[in-house]
């Protein structure tokens, strides 16, 4: 028998559509200087006053020493800042800075009208079906880890 087609399979659309809702939501963060890790990891600090470095860890599902990089390119760009307890290294939070908090809501923004543009032609009941379907797959296959590359 004859192989079925790619477009046969629902990966592969679901392929085809993420790398270009990906791709270009890669891009609108790039423009602001930020990468899609560090979007995912400030909006991750934007939910608690302090993030654990193994709260930011298991959030971003990286390595401790990916992480770490993380975080120390978001204290250079003044986004967020490390504050240890009893001036101990090992006892390490992550805290969004003033500038941090004040650019969480203008990159969800962009995330908000990335969404827009793929999805924006589907209707409320069209969009909710899908997530739906998205979400549970997630659930099925026990998926944890966020996507941030």
């Amino acid at each position: 028998p004859s192989p079925s087609p790619l477009e046969a399979h629902l990966g592969f659309w679901l392929r085809f559509v993420s790398n270009h809702v990906s791709i270009r939501f890669q891009q609108l963060l790039e423009a602001k200087g930020v990468t899609v890790t560090e979007w995912v990891a400030l909006r991750t600090l934007w939910a608690r006053d302090q993030t654990s470095h193994a709260e930011l860890i298991q959030a971003l599902g990286m390595t401790k020493g990916a992480a770490s990089k993380v975080a120390s390119r978001l204290e250079e760009k003044g986004l967020a800042t490390r504050q240890f307890a009893s001036g101990r290294y090992r006892d390490q939070s992550l805290v969004l800075t003033p500038l941090g908090k004040a650019t969480v809501p203008v990159l969800a923004a962009i995330a908000d009208a990335n969404d827009d543009h793929f999805f924006g032609h589907l209707d409320a009941r069209e969009r909710q079906t899908l997530r739906t379907a998205m979400e549970g797959l997630v659930q099925h296959h026990q998926l944890k880890v966020i996507p941030t590359a």
